[in-house]
């Protein structure tokens, strides 16, 4: 059943380009939950406040996202996992992607953060050669 869409929702994601990767900043993960819903699109959140290291994000990953059990736990996996399989899948809707508290520890430094933000920047270019929007969100520890 098709929610109604609320002038809220058209007004939340007006000026948020249908294919980025940016900085959650004001907005709420609630807001941007409900507005997935109410666009019919799928919506994915990870808190990664407890990750250390590359392995603890992608392993959180895999869980909070259910990511399927051959999941390779790895950038490349991620990868696959956010696009090829759910691309075979049929028509998709689109995506809002909310990637909370990634850490900035010394074993997940600034360049470990920007190859897993590559990695749904690389996602959201997929997507939008499909004219499919795929928002992600993000914030840092």
């Amino acid at each position: 059943m098709d929610m109604p869409l609320r002038q809220d929702d058209e007004n939340l994601l007006r000026n948020v380009r249908p294919n980025i990767v940016q900085s959650i900043r004001a907005f709420r993960v609630h807001d941007l939950q409900e507005t997935a819903a109410r666009l019919g699109h799928h919506f994915l959140y990870a808190n990664l406040a407890h990750a250390q290291t590359k392995q603890d994000v992608l392993d959180l990953l895999g869980e909070q996202f259910l990511l399927p059990a051959h999941f390779g736990k790895n950038l490349d996996a991620l990868y696959d996992c956010m696009t090829d399989p759910l691309h075979k899948a049929g028509p998709q809707p689109g995506f809002v992607v909310v990637l909370e508290q990634i850490p900035a520890t010394v074993k997940f430094d600034k360049e470990a953060r920007e190859q897993l933000l590559d990695i749904f920047r690389d996602a959201a270019e997929y997507w939008g050669e499909r004219r499919i929007a795929f928002r992600c969100f993000y914030s840092f520890l």
